[in-house]
C-alpha cells in the first residue's frame, strides 16, 4: 500500500511538472507573440456627431530584434483609424527608437497624441515578481533611455505631446481636446498644470496617463472629461481562468485590470492591455497582447447607468 501511495504522488508529481512545462512553454513561446486587436464600440459621444475611431496603443516595450512584434504594429495602419493615442512604455532598449518609428510609420502620418510612462525613461531591470503584490515596494530603475530622441520623432511627424499639456484638435469635424499627466506610478504625474475643466466647446475631452492611478483618475473625472486612457498594467499578463488578473501593479482593482470601465458617474475609463512585455518576463498567459480599436459613436438619448455594467461591445480580432 505504501509503495501504491509512492507510486501516486509521483506520477501526480510528473503530471505538475509537465502541466507547468507546457503552460510556461505556451505564455513564453505562443501566447506572448498571439498579437490581436480589441473592438470596442463606446456611445459617449453627443447626439449627431459622426463616429470615430480611436487605435489606442501601449507598453510596446520594444527591443531591435522583435521582428515578428514590428511586422504586426506596421499592418496596425490598415485599421485607417481616425486617431492614434499612444500611453507610453514604448522602449526596452537602448536601440530600439528606429524600431518604433519604422514599426509606427503610417500610423505617424495620422492624427495622433501621446504620454510616456517609466520604460521610456529608464531601461528594464531583473525583479523580484513578489514585489509586484507590494504596490508600495522600492523602485530600483534601469539605465537612461533616449526618450528625447522618440519625442523628437513623434513630434516631428505630428503627434502631440499630450505631456502636461492641454491640446485641441479636429477630426471629422469633431472638436477634441486632450491633456495628459507624466507617469503617475513613477510620482511624475504634475496634475496641477492641466487642472481645471476643458474647454466647453469641445464634443470630446480626453486624459491621458501611462497609469491608470485613481487619485489621477479622480481630478479627470472632476474637470468633466469623458474619456481616460491608460495602460501599464499588461493586463495582468499572467491570468487564470474564471480569476483573471492577479495583479494590477498600480491602484485599480482588478475588475478594471484592462477593456472598459466606467470611473464616477460620467467617466470612461479605458486600460489598454498592452503589446510586449519586460525582456525579464517575456510570458503571457490568458492575457493576449492588443492594441484597441475603440470605435466612438453618439450616446443614446436617455439616462445612462451611473454605475454597474458598462453599454459597450467589445470583441477580439487578429489584424493580417
Amino acid at each position: 500500500m505504501a509503495r501504491n501511495t509512492r507510486q501516486l504522488v509521483a506520477r501526480a508529481a510528473l503530471g505538475t511538472v509537465a502541466a507547468g512545462s507546457i503552460a510556461l512553454a505556451h505564455a513564453t513561446l505562443i501566447e506572448r507573440n498571439a498579437f490581436t486587436v480589441r473592438n470596442i464600440t463606446v456611445p459617449i459621444l453627443p447626439p449627431g456627431t459622426p463616429a470615430l475611431r480611436i487605435l489606442h496603443l501601449s507598453d510596446l516595450h520594444m527591443t531591435p530584434r522583435q521582428h515578428l512584434k514590428q511586422a504586426w504594429l506596421a499592418e496596425l495602419a490598415n485599421l485607417e483609424p481616425d486617431l492614434v493615442i499612444n500611453t507610453g512604455d514604448n522602449l526596452s532598449h537602448t536601440r530600439a527608437v528606429p524600431s518604433v518609428v519604422q514599426s509606427l510609420d503610417r500610423l505617424l502620418a495620422r492624427p495622433g497624441a501621446y504620454v510616456f510612462g517609466s520604460n521610456d525613461y529608464f531601461g528594464p531591470r531583473l525583479k523580484n515578481p513578489l514585489k509586484y503584490f507590494r504596490t508600495n515596494h522600492k523602485r530600483i530603475y534601469g539605465d537612461p533611455l533616449p526618450w528625447q530622441d522618440l519625442r523628437a520623432a513623434f513630434n516631428e511627424r505630428g503627434w502631440l505631446d499630450a505631456t502636461h499639456t492641454r491640446r485641441e484638435l479636429e477630426i471629422n469635424g469633431i472638436r477634441i481636446a486632450i491633456a495628459g499627466v507624466d507617469d503617475p506610478h513613477i510620482n511624475r504625474d504634475r496634475y496641477k498644470t492641466i487642472s481645471g475643466r476643458p474647454d466647453p466647446r469641445a464634443q470630446l475631452r480626453i486624459g491621458l496617463a501611462h497609469s491608470p492611478e485613481p487619485r489621477v483618475l479622480d481630478r479627470f473625472a472632476s474637470d468633466g472629461y469623458d474619456l481616460v486612457l491608460a495602460g501599464h498594467t499588461h493586463g495582468g499578463q499572467l491570468c487564470l481562468p474564471a480569476i483573471g488578473a492577479l495583479v494590477t501593479n498600480c491602484g485599480i482593482d482588478r475588475s478594471r485590470v484592462k477593456g472598459l470601465s466606467r470611473w464616477g458617474s460620467h467617466m470612461r475609463l479605458h486600460v489598454s492591455a498592452g503589446i510586449g512585455t519586460s525582456p525579464y518576463a517575456p510570458a503571457r498567459f490568458f492575457c493576449r497582447p492588443e492594441a484597441s480599436l475603440l470605435t466612438l459613436v453618439a450616446a443614446p438619448q436617455h439616462t445612462e447607468p451611473r454605475s454597474g455594467s458598462e453599454p459597450v461591445s467589445q470583441s477580439d480580432a487578429t489584424v493580417r
